[in-house]
């Protein structure tokens, strides 16, 4: 089964609805997912033991939030490209074009909001983190790679659990003008950890 959480932050409600999710009330995206997650097992769609979740980019900080947030959520997580340190990343050309959506640490309102759900700096050492995919681009125009390598290497130092913290860089950049091997090759490496993780048996297509 596959389920797309819309939560706020994204356009499908219009203005307001991405307003609920930005700047000082981007929390709320975080609470939004975490509590889709939740319903789907509650619900009896899945279990906590057969949940696996993705994110990319914007989506990926997604991850990293409720990953350290709610370490017990799920089986599995993949961040894609992801953004996991909030108090730099706007030290960088893209990073800087964002603030309109994530604001500002020299603003101090939003800076503490920045700091009290920026992934990387919320990551605690003896926590049982699950199974953690992390990908990045070394020449990534719009997340510097520098994120998921040291979220990365912090989950790896932290976790007091038996599930792996994986990495997978890749040469190219965001997907935008991908070879089409690497895309292929990348999206097989995804799910044959996700396969692997949630005791999925792959089924060739007849």
């Amino acid at each position: 089964m596959l389920a797309v959480a819309n939560i706020r932050g994204g356009g499908e409600y219009g203005e307001e609805w991405h307003e609920q999710g930005s700047l000082t009330s981007k929390q709320q995206v975080f609470d939004d997912f975490a509590a889709c997650a939740r319903h789907l097992v509650e619900t009896g769609v899945t279990t906590t033991t057969r949940l696996a979740l993705m994110g990319g980019s914007n989506g990926g900080l997604l991850m990293g939030a409720v990953l350290t947030q709610h370490p017990d959520i799920a089986r599995a997580v993949v961040a894609l490209v992801p953004v996991m340190d909030m108090l730099r990343v706007e030290l960088h050309p893209n990073g800087a074009f964002n603030v309109t959506e994530y604001g500002s640490v020299n603003d101090p309102a939003q800076f503490q909001v920045l700091h009290a759900y920026s992934p990387y700096h919320h990551v605690q050492d003896g926590v049982a983190y699950p199974a953690t995919l992390l990908t990045g681009g070394e020449f990534d125009p719009r997340v510097d790679a520098y994120h998921p390598k040291k979220m990365a290497a912090r989950l790896q130092a932290a976790t007091a659990g038996p599930e792996p913290i994986l990495l997978r860089m890749k040469a190219t950049g965001h997907g935008i003008g991908e070879p089409l091997d690497e895309s292929v090759a990348e999206l097989a490496d995804v799910y044959a950890f996700i396969f692997d993780r949630l005791s999925i048996q792959y089924r060739p297509p007849t």
